[in-house]
């Protein structure tokens, strides 16, 4: 069941993170990864693929992880509101492996 964000904060977007067949050390780092735990996000203006890339990272000194990115053709408001200077977050609600692609669910969040 996906953990709610706290009150103080607005679920813009609840989707799965892309790309994380792509992340080298992925299988290793995953044991961290607990449902509830903060996350980042932070614009990757100048990426060939997507104009609009955010990508999705693990927070905490010593800590950060890049998972993945937001969903291409979910992301743009995302991207907008990050190029804005909104205060986004997002929030891990699950995990599951699934083969050897690791399923992750995620809510991006705007503090209110």
């Amino acid at each position: 069941m996906p953990t709610s964000a706290p009150a103080t904060s607005l679920v813009l977007l609840e989707c799965l993170v892309a790309g994380t067949t792509h992340r080298p050390g992925l299988r290793e780092f995953e044991p961290k990864l607990k449902p509830g735990q903060p996350l980042a996000l932070t614009r990757e203006a100048d990426s060939s693929y997507d104009d609009w890339a955010v990508k999705v990272l693990t927070t905490g000194p010593g800590e950060e992880f890049w998972l993945g990115y937001l969903p291409e053709g979910r992301n743009e408001t995302v991207a907008r509101l990050l190029d804005a200077g909104y205060p986004l977050s997002a929030r891990l609600t699950h995990k599951a492996w699934e083969d050897e692609w690791l399923h992750l669910e995620i809510e991006v969040l705007l503090e209110r």
